[in-house]
């Protein structure tokens, strides 16, 4: 059975039909301008600049506030989210948040060194385990806003980890990054780092 609508009944679902695209197009311009950087497909190809694929909406939607309110410093991030709206920033979380994370390769020999620390931390030094919060597939934990670990880059993340280990990265309200990697080695660092790019 057809339903039979009114002309006003058009024109609203008409106007609600081109608001939805205008959004959705927007948003796609947007995820454009973050692809020179983080990839088409929200996988950089650059190692130093973190893939977004399948990372978590509200941590991006936060890091990205943090950026434009300048508490993580970053030269060529600071004007990508000058002009950003919430608006804009929950339609990118989304849009990366829904595409498909590229999981890296490890040598064999690097397994068992960064399942170790990933899995069990490092009783001696009082390290805990990353699974702790990111998960034992490294999928994070969404609603406390652990990020998604699986497929990172090496280098992003042993850069990530001596950032927050050198109190250089900021914003993170409780200073639980901060606090465990002051408690890594360098050696410790670069372990782990490879062991989440091929996490899945």
């Amino acid at each position: 059975m057809r339903a039979n609508l009114s002309p006003l009944s058009l024109s609203v679902v008409f106007l609600l039909t081109i608001s939805g695209t205008s959004v959705a197009v927007h948003a796609n311009d947007k995820a454009a301008t973050c692809a020179a950087c983080h990839g088409v497909d929200g996988n950089s190809i650059n190692p130093e600049w973190p893939n977004l694929a399948g990372q978590h909406s509200s941590y991006i939607v936060q890091q990205l506030r943090l950026f434009k309110d300048g508490v993580r410093e970053n030269a060529s991030m600071a004007p990508m989210v000058a002009n950003l709206s919430d608006e804009d920033m929950q339609s990118l979380g989304e849009h990366f948040a829904g595409l498909a994370p590229k999981i890296g390769a490890i040598k064999a020999e690097d397994i068992e060194p960064g399942e170790a620390l990933y899995r069990g931390g490092n009783a001696d030094s009082g390290l805990p385990a990353c699974m702790a919060c990111h998960g034992p597939n490294g999928a994070g934990n969404a609603a406390a806003k652990y990020p998604a670990l699986r497929g990172q880059h090496t280098r992003y993340t042993t850069l990530q980890l001596q950032a927050y280990r050198d109190d250089v990265r900021q914003g993170d309200e409780k200073g639980i990054m901060g606090t465990i990697a002051k408690k890594m080695t360098d050696a410790e660092i670069e372990s782990v780092a490879k062991y989440i790019h091929a996490l899945y």
